[in-house]
């Protein structure tokens, strides 16, 4: 399995989704992955409320839990979903709206620096194998890319806006993430 290069801050192999919630980093720096989780509604795959939702155009009448997204301009830079897809909402050149209040190491607006990827799933279902490879894939492109993102450069929302987010959650396994990592970046160097 690969996936992709990229061009432009755009993954070639990424179903493209444009989002208008986005502008222009204020340095150009990306240094930071930040691994969230989403559904919608809570607890529900594969449907299309998540591209519509960082898209804009959400239909709050579509389910009772969505009137709180009424006017929300949120987007991500990545989505993995169940099964495996890579759907790509902003470049990663440009700086997509996901972070919300945030630090990391002291400096904060961490959207100003970082990549978001969210993972479809909840804090405490799991993810399936297929959404660990395509993730370990991702980041390895975008440390390939983005040098300055490292191991330690490498955490989840819960992370950068403690006591505010909880994602993604326990029920994520950052040992293996981060073993596979390791393994690909050793595999490559010998």
């Amino acid at each position: 399995m690969t996936i992709g290069v990229l061009n432009k801050g755009w993954l070639n192999s990424a179903r493209v989704c444009v989002s208008p919630h986005f502008n222009q980093r204020p340095d150009d720096e990306v240094s930071l992955l930040v691994i969230h989780n989403i559904s919608l509604p809570a607890g529900c795959f594969g449907l299309p409320h998540i591209d519509n939702l960082f898209q804009g155009c959400l239909d709050i009448e579509a389910d009772e839990s969505f009137i709180d997204l009424a006017g929300l301009q949120v987007s991500a830079h990545f989505l993995i979903r169940r099964d495996g897809e890579v759907v790509q909402y902003v470049s990663c050149d440009d700086r997509a709206w996901h972070a919300g209040v945030s630090s990391f190491n002291q400096r904060t607006g961490c959207n100003d620096f970082a990549i978001g990827i969210e993972m479809e799933g909840t804090d405490s279902s799991g993810y399936t194998d297929v959404q660990y490879e395509q993730l370990t894939l991702l980041t390895l492109a975008l440390m390939a890319q983005y040098p300055m993102i490292t191991l330690a450069n490498i955490v989840g929302h819960c992370d950068i806006a403690p006591g505010r987010k909880t994602d993604p959650g326990d029920s994520f396994d950052w040992v293996r993430y981060k073993q596979a990592i390791i393994a690909a970046t050793v595999a490559a160097t010998t």
